[in-house]
């Protein structure tokens, strides 16, 4: 069964990233990023961590992704315009991306018998001590996160506003 969900909802994340990418329109493909931060949390609830998956839903497809589909639609963002891109990076980029994945291609077949195998480790960590960690050791660095993208937002709202000198 896990097989199966995990199929499933991994293609839909890839089929949601690849929407992502083709859609014109920005809200869209803003809506596309909810499907694929969504699927993403159920995969995580499939691997047992139920703590990051609620922590996906809540914060990427909860509160940021409001906050993006909130900006697009406050800048009023109409459909791309399609251009044809630099020749320097069809030139550079094709035989860039062939040769990493031919690398990461010979790496994997090579290594294919020496991977080796994953295992839990003897501490597992719980909701309450991640929460310890992340609420008080890590305190001041997760409010300063909070405010460089609110920071961000009202920088991008300010450049993008129409008719500012």
């Amino acid at each position: 069964m896990h097989l199966v969900l995990f199929f499933i909802f991994g293609g839909l994340c890839v089929a949601g990233a690849l929407n992502l990418l083709l859609q014109r329109h920005p809200i869209n493909s803003a809506l596309s990023l909810i499907v694929v931060m969504t699927s993403l949390a159920v995969l995580y609830l499939l691997l047992g961590a139920e703590f990051l998956a609620a922590a996906q839903v809540i914060v990427y497809s909860g509160a940021i992704m409001v906050l993006f589909t909130f900006v697009i639609m406050l800048l009023n963002a109409g459909r791309e315009e399609k251009t044809h891109g630099s020749k320097a990076a069809y030139i550079v980029g094709f035989p860039g991306a062939a040769a990493i994945l031919g690398v990461l291609a010979y790496i994997f077949l090579k290594q294919s018998g020496n991977l080796g195998s994953a295992k839990l480790g003897e501490y597992l960590v719980t909701t309450s001590d991640l929460s310890r960690v992340l609420f008080r050791d890590l305190l001041l660095p997760f409010e300063v996160t909070s405010v460089l993208i609110l920071i961000a937002i009202l920088g991008a709202v300010a450049l993008a506003r129409k008719g500012h000198e």
